[in-house]
């Protein structure tokens, strides 16, 4: 069954977090994810406000993405983020078609 990451980011040195976003695809890629939404328009219909970017990433699995999360090459990646951004991830499974 599919899985997705789902994650909000507030971004406080947008050049910075450029070396993430050059990186964290590798480990996306690694693990059959797929980047379904990234930076577009959005907006926070209940709960808050919107954030400033807001990713859906699908994966084959539930244990691909927490691998993917999990992973040495997301982390790596991941490290370039802290400090540079604030960000909500969460993965959910998908429901049977």
């Amino acid at each position: 069954m599919k899985a997705y990451w789902i994650a909000h980011v507030d971004i406080s040195d947008a050049e910075q977090y450029t070396h993430y976003t050059q990186r964290a695809p590798a480990a996306f890629a690694a693990y059959g994810g797929r980047i379904l939404a990234r930076a577009g328009r959005s907006t926070a219909l209940e709960g808050g406000r919107t954030p400033q970017r807001s990713v859906v990433i699908e994966f084959d699995s539930y244990e691909q993405a927490v691998a993917c999360y999990e992973s040495e090459l997301y982390q790596q990646a991941k490290r370039h983020r802290e400090g540079v951004a604030q960000a909500q991830v969460i993965i959910v499974e998908g429901v049977a078609p």
